[in-house]
């Protein structure tokens, strides 16, 4: 099967911060894949480097076939980009920022109507398509610019958090919207996120720590490496509690609702486990069960929950659109 992207050994150096370590990762035609991990991590500047936008201090990075250092220009025309921060022009109706969008790439008129038409209408902004975008709400504008990503029908579709900021409701159609135009286009799609039941959705997911790769699988196949049933136990002395039930020979990891203990058989074992702990002295305050999630695989993994955290100097860089100069 053939790549839409290939990273070998891919690294960004900030001065003395290296952003993102030796990354490798291949990307399958038409799948949908995320980069997960908390801000701060490195996903922007892998995204910034796979985008031609910044330059890799280290490694190579192939995306539609062409090397994002040797060949930018040949790159860019076979992607589209929608990144985090906002990147519509106000003043402009919606279709006339679809508009502008297609005369950089010099699309056809005929096929700028009919592409606009029909996108307008998937992201159901066809009847505000000449409104300003200033009166849009910031779901309306997340799907315009998705909308003005997809209008030269490229390769690969490239998302930085694409759904930061919006209500549940509308981070649910976009996910729709995403869902129905792979199955359309089947173009490739590779977005960045932080939150873990979006990378829930996707064909196989990429967990960067720190900017190094820690893990890439289904998320199925990296949920199966945690075993059966994570028991989560909330006691007043985590840290004694912890020790207590290492003793016991168990996998046990710190989390956001206590201690979590990996098990194979999570019913059997909760009525020997309250026991164990009690007897240690430590009265359990609550008790919960369920099968493993992302979030379990990250905190094995890192040893810390996935969190929102502002984003580090590197990422803040790309995100304020100064990536021209950070090529040099």
């Amino acid at each position: 099967m053939s790549h839409s992207i290939e990273a070998h050994g891919l690294s960004r150096n900030y001065g003395g911060l290296r952003a993102v370590d030796g990354l490798s990762l291949s990307v399958q035609a038409g799948e949908l894949f995320a980069l997960l991990g908390p801000n701060g991590g490195g996903k922007t500047t892998t995204l910034g480097m796979l985008t031609t936008l910044l330059r890799p201090s280290a490694g190579t990075a192939r995306v539609a076939g062409y090397d994002v250092a040797a060949q930018p220009h040949e790159v860019r025309r076979c992607i589209g980009v929608v990144f985090q921060g906002p990147s519509l022009d106000e003043q402009l109706t919606a279709r006339e920022n679809l508009d502008f969008h297609a005369r950089i790439y010099n699309l056809p008129r005929a096929v700028f109507r009919q592409r606009s038409d029909e996108l307008l209408a998937l992201v159901e902004l066809a009847e505000r398509q000449h409104e300003p975008v200033r009166n849009f709400s910031g779901g309306m504008r997340r799907r315009l610019e998705l909308a003005r990503g997809l209008m030269h029908q490229p390769q690969v579709l490239f998302l930085d958090e694409p759904t930061v900021g919006l209500d549940p409701q509308t981070r649910r159609a976009m996910w729709d919207y995403l869902h129905t135009l792979r199955q359309q286009s089947g173009v490739t799609i590779f977005l960045t996120t932080h939150y873990l039941e979006e990378a829930e959705g996707c064909d196989r997911v990429a967990i960067l720590d720190s900017g190094t790769l820690a893990a890439l699988d289904t998320p199925a196949a990296l949920k199966a490496t945690l075993g059966g049933d994570v028991l989560h136990f909330r006691v007043a002395d985590v840290q004694a509690a912890e020790q207590l039930l290492h003793a016991e020979g168990l996998a046990v990891r710190r989390g956001p609702e206590g201690l979590a203990v990996e098990v194979g058989d999570g019913p059997q074992r909760i009525p020997e486990l309250v026991a164990a702990l009690e007897r240690g002295g430590h009265a359990v305050q609550a008790v919960n069960l369920r099968r493993p999630s992302l979030e379990d695989v990250f905190i094995k993994l890192t040893g810390r929950a996935i969190r929102t955290e502002a984003p580090d100097a590197a990422e803040a860089l790309v995100r304020r659109g100064r990536m021209g100069r950070s090529r040099r």
